[in-house]
């Protein structure tokens, strides 16, 4: 009898591994029964990792989004599967034990099936608790080992880790391959010593592409006993990604697997729409570079996953490294240079620092690690001496237990710092921090949400939940959105190109705001004791019906501008001084309640010609790119 080997998409990495953001919920709605007409998935990654902390970073509730995704695969009995960083949960930093044990209840909730529960440093202490929470809720558990290619990671080491995760009570095991610099012959080792043991055990592999070794490793670990293989699809497979489903299925079908087969009418109208969002705004940050493999990662072993945030972190210190260099007379570096230098420094420190697996968050820590020193050296410092708390706190074991040895200069440096080596479980240094936000919830009037979820949100997302609560996040991702529109229009970034009109700019910047004209030619005051350093109300600022926003200066004396509702400031587009022709928006408002408790202003009598625009305005007819909802 044949042996079945299962595929599952990677939807949600295939957008991460290229970019920062992830879709829509609308997006997210079109494209889940097409991936369900495909025929050939068992099973579909819909969340986890950084992909709901973006959510909100966009203006998105994330709880809405997961729902959307999972409910179509729910009906169709595909498994919905998240990821799940064991003691940072879904974040970078680690999380208290009481918010993680709500999220297997919360994301069970919403239809996620399958926990993937990874530690870099691949401590068991960091997997097993989420290990009974997640079967505790009704999850699947699939306990995970983080696979890199070290002195410190041999193919014992693993599988010696995959008893102990077994052992905890993993109903599965996953292989994260995440920089795909695993060789082949040692995952077939793996993966075989683990089946021999205990064939009842699920075993899933998911390899990224970049150094090249994905494709001979899938077909090590199948061989091997292997039952479900990551992949991903066009136009976002291979890169930095994972390898496409076609190649996979057929490479499979034809070494004597059973695999399912492939609607291509499907496939291309997913590869469609997937590309639709990526020309509608995904793109713009997108690096052309994350669909190129290179073999340079074979050395650095950093992960796929990454080479997003890599290279903006790379082209933010390029322009500070080079005039460094050119204040000493020396040779600037290209951004190619540099990549390169980056990539064996990483090489280099990586066992100075204990050799944890370079996946979320240790790659980043390292990474920065490398990078900072870079820049010390362009400044003729010393290296380590820029190293910021969350890199102290690893190295010190307050994130677990490292798997190697930390060079003697690092343990020196520790010790010169006056810093203590922690030991013990790392879950004790983060007490419950449940009730904290269920009170400030209350006192906000705010809903936990349904099953608790926006409590969840609020706790493990604290800063970007606040922002994205206020209405700021949304803000400032249109800001972000539109200037990289402009670059791209302009030609100066690897983006899809918008010709963008005043009204388009309009519509992405304020989508839900109406804006507040100058009703005469004027002189902008947002206070009357006028001086340069006066500053315009701060975004979600309220104010009520007929409180004065600002003042202009005309040639007749002083006109007010009134709220014309209870409302909320969404946007300036005059500071303090800026002359303005009668029509031209001095701020936007929303629509916002205003408590009772606050003191009305005197309501003055408005200027005749004042007004707001309505919502069926010019701007509003305009296409507007990026609708939230």
């Amino acid at each position: 009898m044949k042996k079945e080997v299962q595929f599952s998409l990677v939807y949600r990495d295939m957008w991460q591994s290229s970019g920062k953001y992830v879709p829509r919920k609308d997006q997210l709605a079109k494209i889940a029964p097409v991936i369900i007409d495909m025929g050939c998935f068992d099973r579909v990654e819909t969340n986890g990792g950084a992909s709901e902390q973006v959510n909100l970073l966009y203006g998105e509730n994330p709880n809405l989004a997961v729902r959307t995704f999972t409910k179509p695969f729910n009906e169709a009995g595909i498994k919905t599967h998240m990821l799940d960083r064991g003691l940072n949960a879904l974040r970078m930093n680690p999380v208290p034990a009481d918010v993680r044990q709500l999220m297997y209840k919360v994301k069970h909730a919403q239809g996620v099936d399958i926990t993937r529960i990874f530690c870099g440093l691949n401590d068991p202490r960091n997997i097993i608790p989420s290990i009974r929470w997640a079967k505790e809720a009704g999850m699947t558990a699939q306990a995970t080992m983080c696979i890199t290619y070290s002195k410190v990671h041999t193919a014992e080491y693993y599988i010696n880790l995959a008893e102990q995760l077994i052992e905890g009570g993993a109903q599965e095991i996953c292989l994260k391959d995440m920089a795909g610099i695993g060789r082949p012959a040692m995952l077939g080792t793996i993966v075989r010593a683990i089946k021999e043991k205990h064939p009842d055990i699920i075993i899933q592999y998911h390899g990224h592409t970049g150094p090249g070794f994905s494709v001979a490793s899938m077909l090590e670990v199948a061989k091997a006993g292997g039952d479900v293989l990551d992949v991903a699809m066009e136009p976002l497979s291979w890169g930095k990604v994972h390898p496409d489903v076609i190649t996979i299925q057929a490479m499979l079908k034809d070494a004597g697997f059973l695999v399912k087969d492939i609607n291509m009418k499907a496939y291309m109208e997913a590869r469609s729409l997937t590309q639709s969002f990526i020309d509608d705004f995904l793109g713009y940050w997108i690096d052309p570079k994350n669909a190129l493999m290179t073999s340079l990662l074979v050395g650095c072993g950093l992960p796929g996953g990454m080479m997003g945030s890599l290279m903006a972190d790379l082209k933010g210190m390029h322009a500070a490294i080079n005039t460094n260099l050119r204040k000493k007379g020396e040779k600037e570096l290209s951004e190619d240079e540099l990549l390169v230098e980056l990539f064996d420094e990483v090489q280099r420190i990586w066992p100075m620092l204990g050799t944890p697996c370079l996946v979320t968050p240790f790659s980043q820590y390292v990474k920065n690690a490398a990078l900072m020193n870079l820049y010390s050296k362009s400044m003729d410092e010393k290296p380590f001496s820029r190293m910021d708390p969350a890199m102290w706190g690893m190295i010190l074991g307050k994130s677990g237990k490292l798997p190697g040895e930390l060079a003697p200069e690092i343990i020196e440096l520790a010790k010169e710092k006056g810093f203590e080596f922690y030991t013990d479980d790392p879950q004790a240094l983060y007490p419950d921090e449940l009730p904290r936000f269920i009170k400030e919830m209350e006192e906000n009037g705010w809903d936990r949400g349904q099953d608790d979820e926006e409590l969840f949100e609020f706790a493990m997302h604290e800063k970007q939940y606040r922002e994205f609560k206020s209405g700021q996040a949304k803000a400032q991702f249109n800001k972000d959105l539109l200037e990289r529109m402009e670059k791209a229009q302009a030609g100066t970034a690897g983006a899809p190109v918008k010709h963008l009109t005043a009204a388009d700019k309009r519509a992405i910047l304020h989508p839900d705001a109406d804006a507040i004209e100058a009703p005469v030619n004027g002189r902008v005051m947002w206070e009357l004791d006028y001086n340069e350093g006066s500053k315009a109300p701060a975004f979600g600022r309220k104010f009520r019906e007929g409180e004065i926003i600002a003042y202009l200066q005309t040639e007749h004396g002083i006109e007010p501008i009134t709220a014309p509702m209870d409302c909320r400031i969404a946007g300036i587009d005059a500071e303090q001084g800026t002359m303005l022709a009668k029509g031209q928006p001095v701020a936007w408002v929303e629509k916002a309640s205003v408590e009772a408790a606050a003191p009305a202003a005197e309501k003055p009598t408005k200027p005749a010609d004042s007004k707001v625009i309505p919502a069926e305005s010019k701007w509003k007819d305009s296409t507007n790119v990026l609708k939230q909802n």
